[in-house]
């Protein structure tokens, strides 16, 4: 019987190699961070009520976030080469298909399939990318990829915002898929073709269990502002999450090449990582959608206007990280990261001190300081998720990385979102106003100012406006306390005392 042929190994170039990947890590904040300008007109147009306005979010993020682990695993089975170009092919064409979506549960729809799409993109390019550099390169290369995804936060909003209002809301999708389309020609070309030689295919039922339970958890979220922590079938979709989450646990201890690899947890300094990778979500992402929500759908301003102040929160991004990356040659990961998550909470607390209506030039300051403070993780974050793990398995180490980073995002989405919807409405009912309280706080929570004041008839527009703000300064504390304590955990988790531990445990495997 003949020997079966090698993989084909195409010449590598690694740098536009490189430049594949960043193009399409630009891509996907961009389709998140636009559409959060474009919410409003998307609901209006397409006449969606507050549940499945959530829904074009967390549709993606889940999706996005709940593939990632199983694409990393097919990325080291079926080759990373292979299954970056899928993606950023799938991601285009998703894309496009937006474009014309006539109503909101086929706009849903897309941007679940969108979500898949990105998972397959990133976790092959990243994983094809840890094939390509080595050592400090690859740190360096990682920290580019970092800053990909700042030019997409950066741009995403103030760009779309003069799409909007120049072509249209549709028209912000065509970005993305020229994007994605250049990545994939790119990394035709470019890339080579890796695969992990001991894979043996995807854990169908871990990463069936894994996705249930997320969008079981982030259907009861969704569900919670409109019907309460006590109804039953938010009850039920929150215990059935539970389920699921025990069920995968249980699967990934059984099978022999799981997706989660859950010895690595016995590490402190892995753990560390992974709760980095979840840092960014409370105190930074959720940001990245509640702020343009308030600046143009509660506050008025127009959609440049909102996007162009967003550029304070996420510049920042288009160059720190990078730096990071350089400081990182002589101060330790550990100071870098939790510094720069400290610096963020400190900006968090100062932007929860100015109410709506504040001048832009004025929030525009703590804004700056919040996407400094979160741009020095930032450029660390994917070089230290492969780094944990040997070259081999970069898949898995880059999907267990970003599913956690992206999950996370997803899941604080839908936790943050009804928290503001909770706090508002208990301000909206302690201030005694007639009407529909809960449907004012889901209307306010998504920037629907319209939808709130013909749920309170007759209310005084400048006292909901002030009730708005008093629960959205509640919830920028809240996410403040979140960051500091999580700043502390990776203060230990990664410091010297934890390098010492792996090293022992290293040594003692050998």
């Amino acid at each position: 019987m003949p020997a079966k042929p090698p993989v084909r190994a195409t010449r590598a170039y690694p740098y536009l190699a490189l430049l594949s990947v960043c193009l399409a890590a630009a891509a996907m904040p961009l389709t998140f961070t636009g559409t959060a300008v474009a919410l409003p007109s998307i609901a209006g147009t397409l006449g969606a009520g507050p549940v499945a306005t959530a829904w074009v979010t967390n549709a993606f993020m889940l999706t996005f976030g709940s593939a990632l682990m199983a694409s990393g695993a097919l990325s080291d089975s079926l080759g990373r080469r292979r299954v970056f170009l899928f993606g950023a092919a799938s991601f285009a064409l998703f894309s496009l298909a937006l474009t014309v979506a006539p109503d909101i549960l086929l706009f849903d729809l897309l941007r679940g399939g969108q979500g898949l799409a990105a998972a397959a993109a990133y976790a092959g390019g990243a994983a094809a990318l840890a094939q390509e550099f080595e050592g400090p390169a690859r740190l360096r290369a990682f920290s580019v990829v970092g800053t990909s995804f700042g030019v997409g936060l950066s741009l995403g909003p103030v760009a779309s915002g003069a799409m909007i209002e120049s072509f249209g809301w549709r028209s912000i999708f065509l970005a993305v898929v020229f994007l994605t389309t250049l990545a994939f020609l790119i990394g035709r070309l470019a890339l080579k073709e890796s695969r992990d030689p001991a894979a043996r295919g995807l854990d169908w039922a871990g990463a069936t269990a894994f996705t249930a339970m997320l969008a079981l958890f982030t259907y009861g979220m969704l569900l919670v502002p409109e019907r309460g922590w006590s109804d039953r079938l938010v009850l039920g979709l929150l215990l059935a999450a539970a389920l699921c989450f025990a069920l995968f646990i249980g699967i990934e201890r059984m099978v022999a090449r799981p997706m989660l690899d859950l010895s690595l947890f016995r590490y402190r300094r892995f753990v560390g990582v992974q709760l980095l990778a979840a840092a960014p979500a409370y105190g930074f992402v959720v940001l990245l959608i509640l702020l343009p929500l308030r600046f143009v759908g509660i506050e008025g301003m127009s959609a440049v206007a909102g996007g162009g102040l967003m550029i304070a929160l996420s510049a920042p991004l288009l160059v720190l990280p990078i730096v990071a990356g350089w400081l990182a040659r002589w101060l330790r990961p550990a100071t870098l990261c939790g510094g720069g998550l400290i610096v963020t909470a400190a900006g968090l607390v100062w932007l929860a001190a100015l109410p709506p209506g504040t001048p832009p030039a004025v929030l525009a300051l703590p804004m700056l300081v919040i996407g400094t403070g979160i741009s020095l993780p930032w450029g660390l974050m994917d070089g230290l998720a492969i780094g944990v793990v040997p070259k081999e398995r970069a898949g898995m180490a880059m999907g267990i990385f970003s599913t956690v980073r992206v999950a996370g995002e997803g899941v604080a989405l839908a936790v943050v979102g009804a928290i503001l919807s909770l706090l508002i409405t208990g301000r909206i009912q302690a201030a005694g106003l007639p009407g529909q309280p809960q449907v004012a706080g889901q209307s306010l929570a998504i920037g629907d100012l319209k939808g709130a004041m013909a749920a309170l008839p007759g209310a005084d527009p400048a006292e909901i406006l002030t009730l708005y703000g008093a629960a959205f300064s509640w919830l920028l504390l809240l996410l403040a306390t979140i960051t500091t304590l999580t700043a502390l955990v990776v203060f230990l988790s990664l410091g010297e005392a934890a390098e010492r531990e792996e090293s022992v445990a290293s040594g003692a495997g050998h």
